[in-house]
């Protein structure tokens, strides 16, 4: 487990502490430019006529310690300390520290749930309102302006909060949307790779299995042919198989090199392994032959692998061709072969989804993403027929 680096010491101070120490700094200067201000401070003769810097401070600082943790609790002390500074000369005092409640409402809004930060905007308004009948009931004079205008800045703090809020919400569902698509991406891209590696080479197992057994009795050395080729196939699958599981096992930090992804030039082991199945694969090769780009290359072996082993297990016919048409922009592949093509036009009728079918889903997906063109069905003289055509960048001109 890749232990968290620790913050540095001064991202690591709650923001009380610089809070405290800035009123504390200030309060020290002003006690050294007036001896008697700290005596000032501390003096309210029981009708609370002075200190409104120190109340500010305790304010701010116990404030500034509780936000991140008990925002309400950091809210319930800005109003306490309002109606506390009421009485007090200095009239500002209230108004900066109702202030300072409203910034703690915009916080709840844009941190909390939307039942918490209503019950946060409520606590404002509540007390604007109860100090506005407590005057009335005592017959003061009073405006409505004054009210009505800090009511209004609660409302503003709320709705920017809550704003603020929302914009968060849409983020984490994008983001969680955009996830959910890599890893599902990513599970059909290995899913296809597990297909197209272990497909082939299982049909040619199970075509080796079944010739060996029909000939067992009156031809041993076919037998001996079919189980050597059923163990060579068998640990080449393997050694593929513990290559995949042994990269996706890889944590992000190794750099163990991988294995060349199989291209065009891996046809040869492909033809070579098909005859060893009793089907014969006629290659033909048109166009200028040079370097494509990987991915072209194994979309278009892919291709290739899955429309051989579909004629392996579906056609009944010994005998195939593949033409690689190199052309200047579009690399174009063909399958063909004489078979009855009703098992592999089946597979492609098959809806994705249903159990079956996905090796033409694969192969018309892995053109799709390269934005090529796919096709796969029976041809009308008999026998069946897949096609691709994958574009090719222009820069790709290197000679092979």
């Amino acid at each position: 487990m890749i232990a968290t680096p620790r913050p540095p010491l001064l991202k690591r101070l709650p923001a009380g502490v610089w809070v405290g120490g800035f009123w504390s700094a200030l309060i020290l200067m002003r006690t050294f430019q007036r001896p008697d201000e700290l005596r000032r401070l501390l003096r309210y003769h029981g009708n609370i006529e002075d200190a409104p810097l120190l109340v500010t401070a305790i304010v701010t600082t116990l404030g500034a310690f509780l936000l991140l943790r008990a925002p309400l609790a950091a809210l319930a002390l800005a109003l306490a300390g309002t109606l506390f500074s009421l009485g007090m000369e200095v009239r500002e005092t209230p108004i900066v520290l109702f202030l300072l409640g409203d910034g703690v409402v915009g916080y709840i809004a844009a941190t909390r749930p939307r039942r918490v930060s209503v019950l946060a905007a409520a606590l404002p308004v509540a007390l604007v309102a109860g100090h506005t009948f407590w005057r009335w009931a005592m017959e003061y004079a009073f405006s409505l302006a004054a009210p009505v205008l800090l009511t209004a800045t609660t409302a503003i703090a709320w709705l920017v909060g809550n704003t603020v809020h929302q914009s968060r919400a849409h983020a984490d569902t994008v983001r969680e949307q955009s996830t959910r698509q890599a890893v599902t991406a990513e599970r059909l891209r290995i899913a296809r790779e597990l297909h197209d590696m272990v497909a082939h080479n299982i049909g040619i197992i199970a075509i080796q299995a079944g010739m060996g057994s029909r000939v067992m009795d009156t031809q041993p050395a076919e037998t001996r042919g079919a189980l050597e080729a059923i163990e060579a196939t068998s640990r080449e699958t393997l050694a593929g198989l513990r290559r995949m599981l042994g990269a996706l096992r890889r944590d992000d930090q190794e750099s163990v090199p991988l294995d060349p992804t199989p291209g065009l030039a891996a046809l040869d082991g492909l033809v070579a392994n098909t005859a060893a199945a009793g089907v014969n694969i006629e290659v033909r090769w048109r166009g200028r032959r040079r370097a494509l780009p990987s991915d072209v290359e194994l979309a278009a072996f892919r291709v290739i692998q899955e429309a051989v082993t579909n004629v392996v297990r579906h056609s009944g016919t010994r005998a195939c061709s593949v033409t690689v048409d190199h052309r200047p922009d579009v690399l174009a592949v063909d399958i063909v072969d004489l078979g009855r093509g009703t098992g592999a036009a089946a597979l492609a009728s098959v809806p994705q989804g249903s159990g079956a079918g996905f090796g033409i889903v694969g192969m018309r997906e892995r053109v799709g993403l390269l934005h090529g063109e796919f096709s796969a069905g029976p041809r009308p003289e008999g026998g069946f027929r897949v096609a691709a055509r994958l574009p090719v960048p222009a820069e790709a001109e290197g000679v092979r």
